[in-house]
């Protein structure tokens, strides 16, 4: 693995939203929810594509908080824009699990 700095990782804007929509995402290769993430007054609501449907159910992740990169360039997916790059973990079974604060924390705040 290579070593980066400290002012590498700083190039890497993760934050902190709280998810308000939440559907399945129509054309996608593999199963996916189209996702609305509020980040706060700063940066406003974005858009974001999540292979999380193993997990997760669209109704259970309206107003659940998920970390997020919010400075990659947008990506299309399908006929959709992803906006944002949410974040999580590998199970076991190869699907994810989101990455969240274990906390309610203020939208927008930015991981250090």
């Amino acid at each position: 693995m290579n070593e980066i700095t400290y002012e590498d990782f700083q190039r890497v804007d993760i934050r902190v939203g709280t998810i308000v929509e939440a559907a399945p995402l129509e054309g996608a290769r593999k199963p996916a929810f189209r996702l609305l993430i509020d980040f706060g007054p700063e940066l406003g609501t974005r858009k974001s594509s999540a292979q999380i449907t193993v997990h997760y159910a669209p109704e259970a992740l309206i107003g659940r908080q998920v970390a997020a990169v919010v400075n990659f360039p947008a990506r299309q997916i399908g006929k959709f824009m992803s906006q944002v790059l949410t974040l999580g973990f590998p199970a076991e079974d190869g699907s994810v699990v989101l990455f969240a604060p274990d906390r309610a924390v203020p939208n927008g705040g930015r991981l250090f």
